[in-house]
């Protein structure tokens, strides 16, 4: 998650084989059902097979998890504390995103255009981890073998 004042924010997930992003906006609050509610809407259009787990850090976020563990059948997995390397792919995640917002962003004024937009570039930006492939493309193939496992 990547936070700013006034109480907003944006919930980053990424997919740790194809370093696909899905950010979700705060509507002004970072508790644990909005926190919840927002990565319920974030991964509606996953295919289930997707979303085995998620790794989180420690938070009062996440207080509510079990819910969305049983709505998604979905397992949860808490970082040590002070520990922010145990979830390396999010961590760099947040600093792209960081790239576009810098420190002190107010998410709230942030459209829902440009975070998508946003996302987007995320999405089509060529990673050297993934031999120069984007995330978009890696996702495709991922749920095309998905898609063909029985």
């Amino acid at each position: 998650m990547v936070v700013g004042p006034n109480n907003s924010g944006i919930v980053t997930l990424v997919e740790r084989q194809t370093r696909f992003a899905l950010l979700g906006r705060l509507p002004g609050a970072k508790n644990s059902r909005t926190v919840l509610d927002a990565m319920r809407d974030m991964v509606t259009d996953l295919p289930e097979d997707l979303l085995r787990s998620i790794t989180w850090d420690h938070g009062q976020e996440m207080a509510e998890h079990a819910a969305f563990m049983v709505t998604n059948d979905c397992a949860f997995y808490f970082c040590d504390p002070h520990s922010p390397w145990q979830r390396g792919t999010n961590e760099n995640l947040n600093g792209l995103v960081r790239d576009v917002y810098s420190k002190g962003t107010d998410f709230n004024e942030v459209s829902n255009e440009d975070l998508a937009r946003t996302q987007w570039l995320l999405n089509i930006r060529p990673r050297k981890t993934l031999e120069f492939a984007t995330p978009g493309e890696k996702l495709d193939e991922l749920i095309q073998g998905v898609a063909l496992t029985p």
